[in-house]
This record gives C-alpha cells, sequence and structure tokens, in this order.
C-alpha cells in the first residue's frame, strides 16, 4: 500500500520517494480529464477550496483554480490587495476567520520562508504550500517531474542541470530534493552571484559555464532571473547574462545528445532562453503546464483523503 501523503503538502524536502511517485501516478489518469469535452468529476462536490495569494501568480493560481473546478470544488481566492490583511490582520486571523467559514482546504502563496508550515501548524484544513519564500514550490517540483517522467519513462541516473538564479528561486530547492529522491543525478550552473552558498551542502554537481552543463545533462530546467527580488548587482546586465547563460540554438546544437529543455515560466526571452529554443522541439514548457494542473488535481484529491488506485474511478466520472 502507498504511503499516504499526511495532511498538508508543504514541500518535496520530507517526502518519500514512494509518495512523490504516488503523487505522479495519480496525476496520469486525471491528466485525461482536461483531454475530454466535459473536463470535470464529481470527485471533490462540495469541498470548499481556498487560494489564499499574499504574492501575484497568475499562473499557479489559475492552474489550481483550474485543478479544484475539474473535481468540482468549490473555489474562493483572496487576493491580499483586497483582503483585510492590508488593513493589519495577521495570517493566523485570515486562516482563523475562512476555517470558520468551514472550508476544507487553503493554497498558500507567500513570500515569507515557512508562511505554509506557519498556517498548517495552526488550522485543522488541509494545506497546499504554492511557493513560500526562497523555501520551496512543491507542485511546480511534481510537474516538473512527471514531465521528465512521461520523456524518459524513468528519472533513475538521469542527468537533470537547474540553470540561472538558483540562489532566489525555491523551485530550484524543489526539483532537487524530489528528482534526487527519483534516482536523478542533479546540477546547477549559474552565475556564483546566484549560486547559495551552501548548494555544495545539497548533494548537487556545480557547473561555472553553461556549455559544460550542456554537455552533461539529459535535460536543462532553466529558470527565470528573479529581477524582482533583487536588490544588488547580482548580474552586469541581462545582455551579459544572455551572452554568458543563455540557452540559444547554437549551444545545444553542439550537445552530444538531444537535450530536453524546461522553463518554470513566465520566461523572460532572450535572456535566460531564445525565443527559437522555448518554441523549438526540444521545448517541454507547455506540457509543464498541462501536467501542473494534473499534478494539482492529483494533490487535491489525495489530501482530500481519497485512495491512491483511481484510475478506473477518474475514467469512470461524468462524460
Amino acid at each position: 500500500m502507498s504511503a499516504p501523503l499526511g495532511k498538508d503538502l508543504l514541500g518535496l524536502e520530507h517526502l518519500s520517494a514512494e509518495q512523490i511517485t504516488l503523487i505522479l501516478d495519480t496525476a496520469e489518469p486525471l491528466r485525461e480529464i482536461s483531454e475530454r469535452a466535459i473536463k470535470k468529476v464529481p470527485t471533490l462536490r462540495g469541498a470548499t477550496v481556498v487560494n489564499l495569494f499574499f504574492e501575484a501568480s497568475t499562473r499557479t493560481r489559475i492552474s489550481f483554480e483550474f485543478a479544484e473546478k475539474r473535481l468540482s470544488a468549490d473555489t474562493v481566492n483572496v487576493a491580499t490587495a483586497a483582503s483585510s490583511v492590508t488593513k493589519g490582520e495577521t495570517l493566523v486571523d485570515t486562516a482563523k476567520n475562512l476555517e470558520a467559514m468551514r472550508i476544507d482546504m487553503v493554497v498558500i502563496r507567500h513570500a515569507s520562508s515557512g508562511a505554509a508550515q506557519f498556517l498548517a501548524e495552526r488550522i485543522e484544513s488541509n494545506v497546499i504550500n504554492a511557493g513560500d519564500g526562497t523555501h520551496e514550490h512543491p507542485t511546480q517540483g511534481l510537474l516538473d517531474l512527471l514531465t521528465l517522467r512521461q520523456r524518459f519513462g524513468s528519472l533513475a541516473g538521469r542527468r537533470v542541470c537547474i540553470v540561472g538564479d538558483v540562489l532566489h528561486s525555491r523551485v530550484a530547492r524543489s526539483n532537487i530534493w524530489g528528482l534526487t529522491k527519483l534516482g536523478a543525478e542533479v546540477a546547477v550552473c549559474g552565475p556564483r552571484s546566484l549560486l547559495p552558498t551552501a548548494i555544495g551542502d545539497f548533494g548537487v554537481t556545480i557547473f561555472d559555464r553553461v556549455e559544460q552543463a550542456i554537455e552533461w545533462a539529459d535535460a536543462l530546467n532553466v529558470l527565470r532571473l528573479q529581477l524582482e527580488r533583487m536588490t544588488a548587482g547580482y548580474i552586469p546586465s541581462l545582455r551579459e547574462y544572455n551572452r554568458v547563460f543563455g540557452i540559444s540554438r547554437e549551444r545545444l546544437e553542439r550537445a552530444p545528445r538531444d537535450i530536453v529543455i524546461m522553463h518554470p515560466g513566465p520566461i523572460n526571452r532572450g535572456v535566460e532562453l531564445d525565443s527559437e529554443v522555448a518554441d523549438g522541439p526540444h521545448s517541454v514548457i507547455l506540457d509543464q503546464v498541462t501536467n501542473g494542473v494534473a499534478v494539482r488535481m492529483a494533490v487535491l484529491y489525495l489530501l482530500a483523503g481519497h485512495a491512491p488506485a483511481l484510475a478506473e474511478a477518474a475514467k469512470g466520472g461524468e462524460r
């Protein structure tokens, strides 16, 4: 019997390989729901999910909202710009007031690392971390794992290099934890100013030149430069960053094998990735977006207490 997820999904660091595989296996049949004429099953009918976003993120919020609605949950979006948080109410006050309205789950995105765990310890509802500070973004990590697994079959022994702004990236941390637990080799590549000083403690290989990463890797997960988080001169200029670390068609043509190109989005085109790479045959970026809805459906499904063996149940839903 596969291990359950427990009450919350706060990160991949403390999940087992079995638990991660359970989520990916659950997401596979749920992905098919999005291909139907009627993209809905009654699995979470009657459940209420609150999307509590203290940071703007259109892509992640919409993906969660699609996932919730395709499982027939009632969805409430709370943007902090329109909430009482701006009037001085604390995170816990907000959550407890929401819980008093008899909600079932909270999806939270917050600028402070640890915010999701802080909330989960104080409310009975399930909590899903949609990104907290520079800590983790577990559903993004999971959708990246699912995309790679679909391409390679197994992640064991595959080489994945995370390129770019690792310092400010919660996606990088979730990917490192998830990939290593499933047997992949992980490397990072970027300017030393954009790598955490303790990155070696993660057990990853470090490349200073993107050409080395391309020669080594089966897949590159290219991170966005998080300019909104940069308070100092981490890089000389965007043009210089692209010249030294940008992924171009010319660089990929010199690779010893076909390399899968991923990006969590949104892309700074002409900076991290040239457009012909982002839109080219190596790219699985749109597959990542599709898989994001399926993975989030799987997490909602499992946290709601449903049994892992759902392939037939999902296929037998509303058509």
